[in-house]
């Protein structure tokens, strides 16, 4: 443990596998208190189990707004605070637009765009309370870039990017930083709803000629969230191995 965040409590959304639970690993490895939580509840426990110290497992369901309230009361009276934000919670469901069912688009909405503004919207309450902190959005490369047979998905992950720069405007008198963090192609379950030559050829399309790595987007989100990246908000950090130079 580098302790870099020592001290500092943090609250990651879809923290039970993939890029949350890496996220949660390494913000524990820094030395933040971590409260993990996600709708996978089996998973979750067991990674507040495995770390052990510093951990605890919420229940929450990020597109609820009276879940949000709950679940923050629950973490902060746990930990004795919040420092740090980080909203990675979502879910993917491909189709082109004539063929997508207006369920498929709603949710797609509601966890990976309307989710991330409850979290802003109640998260920066205890974020004041503490002087201030950050929140880290997870949008992706979907938000930077069109892609097809992704068009609900591509729609919230641009919404990510936009209320990412306003909310930095509205917060930094608090000084709260807001920025996203956009990953490109990531070795996570979301990835086993492609066809294997989809994935192929987001192997292709990515200059360095590899999948990345959930750790190298907590790598990331730790920079934003540490004392290093204190005069940075309103940022777009972009992990993708190049693919949209």
């Amino acid at each position: 443990m580098n302790g870099k965040l020592e001290g500092k409590v943090a609250l990651v959304t879809g923290g039970a596998r993939g890029i949350g639970a890496a996220i949660v690993r390494r913000l524990h490895a820094d030395g933040a208190s971590v409260a993990i939580t996600d709708v996978l509840d089996d998973a979750g426990r067991a990674l507040a189990a495995e770390l052990g110290e510093r951990t605890a497992y919420f229940h929450h369901d990020v597109s609820d707004e009276a879940a949000w309230v709950e679940t923050l009361a629950a973490a902060t009276a746990r930990f004795g605070g919040l420092h740090v934000l980080v909203n990675n919670a979502g879910i993917f469901h491909p189709g082109q637009i004539a063929d997508t069912p207006v369920r498929d688009i709603e949710q797609q909405f509601r966890v990976n765009q309307l989710g991330p503004f409850l979290g802003m919207k109640h998260g920066q309450v205890p974020l004041r309370a503490a002087g201030g902190g950050c929140i880290v959005n997870i949008s992706s490369i979907a938000g930077q870039l069109g892609f097809p047979n992704a068009a609900a998905y591509v729609g919230t992950k641009w919404a990510v990017r936009g209320m990412t720069k306003t909310a930095a405007l509205e917060l930094a008198p608090a000084q709260i930083r807001v920025n996203s963090v956009h990953p490109g192609f990531i070795d996570t379950p979301m990835l086993d709803s492609n066809p294997p030559e989809a994935n192929q050829a987001g192997i292709e399309a990515t200059p360095l000629k590899r999948i990345g790595k959930p750790e190298e987007i907590a790598a990331a989100v730790s920079f934003l969230a540490s004392a290093d990246a204190g005069f940075v908000t309103g940022a777009e950090l972009t992990v993708d191995g190049g693919w949209i130079l």
